[in-house]
């Protein structure tokens, strides 16, 4: 008995010791918020230096173009104001709820997130909700019942129908100044249309009043093709090549619903021969990225329509740091107008190759 007792004694000083041990390597784990084990693992603590917040990016995607450029300007933006915790949620809505859920585990100061379906985002708000942690929606707008579901709730974009409807004026702009554009002389543009994804606000707007801003101008339109490419370069070349497969005598433009679809349907084009020789045929498409201006510049891409990604991450990260900090945003400490109270719109400009260095 007496041996025993001795044992167990010697095992508390040793579990005493080993147990001083850890908690002097790692000095920060008193005042660190309790989490589970497995997400302690990966865990960043919320503050790394007592000043900054942490903020939770989950993007919908890492290899869309343009989001690439906003999650750039996020991480650039928060260098002096806040630790950003990136993550690509693979274009999977459920992926990101798990993010989303990961984030909160982590007790970050505050959420920023780019929707992969932008009617799920009232699944995230209540999440936030129940932990208290505000939430920055950007680039895919949320409805709006479910964006008044929270006061800490806000959303950073542009509005898609001004970039359509400067598209739109591109071409009304190129067919007044190139009358031999209307081939058949019928006084209309005939034209194919290249959307992203079936529902996104984006693609909606932009296709509706791209159009509209033709007609608006005076000039006829006909549809000859229209069909969703996903935002994608690869599938945008695709559906090109199966519009002039089965109309191209009939096709005098193309408009794209972004840059990258455009890109492809100028891949389409070049296989067909199109800008050599005299052959052409007006792209234009929407968000002024590298590849687009390098387009512009070859002159294959008529024009596109700037679409600020600088701006847009760093509105996004400024309202987040803001809330983060237990501030109401406003424009005293975010720089950034706030409409509605939610609210922060960056403003879209057309690009032609005349004024692409605006956009570089």
């Amino acid at each position: 008995m007496k041996k025993l007792i001795t044992l167990a004694v010697a095992s508390a000083l040793v579990a005493t010791v080993a147990g001083c041990g850890n908690k002097a390597q790692t000095p920060a784990a008193s005042t660190a918020p309790a989490a589970s084990a497995g997400a302690a693992a990966t865990a960043a603590p919320a503050k790394t230096d007592g000043k900054k917040p942490t903020i939770g990016v989950a993007i919908y995607k890492f290899d869309d173009t343009f989001m690439s450029g906003v999650r750039a300007a996020i991480a650039d933006a928060a260098k002096d104001k806040a630790v950003v915790d990136i993550v690509d949620s693979q274009n999977s809505q459920p992926m990101q709820n798990d993010k989303v859920d990961l984030f909160i585990t982590k007790k970050v100061n505050a959420l920023a997130i780019n929707a992969v379906d932008r009617t799920a985002a009232g699944v995230i708000i209540d999440k936030a909700k129940t932990a208290n942690v505000p939430v920055v929606f950007l680039n895919r707008e949320p409805l709006a019942d479910d964006m008044k579901k929270w006061d800490k709730v806000y959303y950073v974009g542009a509005k898609a129908e001004q970039s359509g409807t400067m598209e739109g004026q591109l071409l009304v702009d190129y067919f007044k100044a190139h009358p031999e554009a209307d081939k058949n002389k019928d006084g209309k543009i005939q034209y194919v249309m290249l959307k992203g994804e079936p529902g996104h606000q984006d693609a909606e707007l932009r296709t509706k009043f791209s159009i509209q801003a033709i007609t608006d101008a005076g000039l006829g339109v006909e549809k000859v093709a229209e069909d969703t490419a996903m935002w994608d370069r690869v599938k945008g070349q695709e559906k090109m090549a199966a519009f002039l497969a089965s109309s191209e005598s009939k096709i005098e433009a193309v408009l794209a619903n972004n840059d990258d679809m455009a890109l492809g349907a100028i891949e389409a084009l070049k296989a067909k021969g199109y800008f050599k020789d005299g052959k052409y045929l007006p792209v234009v498409g929407v968000d002024a990225t590298a590849p687009a201006l390098q387009a512009l510049s070859d002159g294959t891409l008529l024009g596109t329509v700037l679409n600020d990604a600088k701006n847009q991450g760093a509105a996004t990260t400024s309202v987040a740091t803001a809330l983060a900090n237990g501030l109401t945003p406003s424009k005293e400490n975010t720089g950034y107008d706030i409409t509605d109270g939610k609210y922060v719109w960056i403003s879209y400009k057309k690009i032609t190759k005349a004024n692409m260095n605006e956009a570089k």
